[in-house]
């Protein structure tokens, strides 16, 4: 007879194999690159597990059908909104694929990070240094950033700083699955970088972090039991940089509590408070301390506070 431990060993197993996913089209103001242009899909569609390992970077450059590094820079104004569209494979969507855009058990946060380089297409990624622009984590309802990727069709969006300089940027998208997570190496993490160029802009200079370097195996995002009852989460990483605001060059501090009292807390910080003038897609950064973007939100939707750096249009 089977025990609880080996069904879900498993389940654990059948699941990995059916959640890898790849970040595989751009969109910029609601307006697609085409698939796989300006992507440096990888040589490997699986997850990364050693988060000390030059692989976190960007997971490769060739992909898997052997086609060649795509040479396009996606142009995109400072301020601008992008989507990233996630798959399961690289042949695009697939309603008949169950695991499309990753496994619905592979829940965990989203988040996008940025390098400026002097030449996008330069296929050496070590010694960069990176500053996250957006993340999506665990709410107070218990629902992951995966989740609503998964809702959205493997969609997610965010805004390049209006702030930074113009020039080459490398983008990277990352999604970290923690349904293993309880001992390391087990977290999953999967990422792809996008080469840009980004027009306008200003003169700020964000805090930065290094990969590998950015997240530890004991990292309290990194090694986490998601089974039991959460009061929080902590997103691996630094603080999303703000315009205008700041931006830590480590982790965040706090750690995600276990207990099996928790009642979901509600923020208290101040609603935005912006009054630029634009329309806000679904998820997207809608106000928080020092915003200055557009707050308006795509209808039936409305900005919600996430926390006092963060608003997001939600519901």
């Amino acid at each position: 007879m089977r025990t609880f431990t080996s069904l879900l060993t498993a389940a654990t197993f059948a699941a990995s194999a059916l959640g890898h996913a790849i970040f595989q089209e751009l969109y910029v103001n609601g307006v697609d690159q085409g698939h796989t242009n300006g992507i440096r899909v990888p040589d490997y569609d699986g997850p990364i597990t050693d988060v000390t390992s030059n692989d976190v970077i960007c997971n490769g450059g060739i992909n898997p059908y052997h086609q060649p590094i795509s040479t396009k820079v996606i142009s995109a104004a400072a301020g601008s909104q992008v989507t990233a569209e996630w798959h399961h494979t690289l042949a695009g969507a697939d309603s008949s694929d169950s695991a499309d855009p990753i496994d619905a058990s592979h829940k965990g946060p989203v988040m996008a990070y940025m390098a400026k380089v002097s030449n996008a297409t330069d296929l050496t990624v070590t010694g960069l240094k990176w500053f996250k622009i957006w993340e999506d984590g665990m709410k107070s309802d218990k629902t992951w950033g995966v989740d609503r990727l998964i809702l959205n069709k493997g969609k997610v969006t965010f805004t390049i700083p209006s702030c930074i300089e113009a020039g080459q940027y490398l983008l990277r998208v990352e999604l970290i699955a923690l349904h293993a997570a309880s001992s390391y190496p087990g977290a999953q993490l999967y990422m792809e970088c996008a080469q840009m160029q980004i027009t306008g802009g200003g003169s700020t200079k964000p805090a930065t972090v290094s990969f590998p370097g950015a997240y530890s195996g004991t990292d309290p995002g990194i090694k986490i039991n998601i089974y039991q009852t959460l009061s929080s989460y902590t997103i691996p990483g630094p603080a999303v940089f703000q315009c205008g605001g700041s931006s830590a060059p480590g982790s965040v501090s706090t750690t995600s509590a276990p207990t099996t009292t928790a009642v979901p807390t509600t923020s208290t910080a101040s609603a935005p408070t912006s009054t630029a003038v634009g329309t806000v897609t679904h998820y997207g950064q809608c106000g928080g301390l020092s915003y200055t973007g557009p707050v308006d939100c795509v209808s039936p939707y409305k900005c919600v506070v996430s926390n006092a750096y963060v608003s997001k249009n939600l519901k």
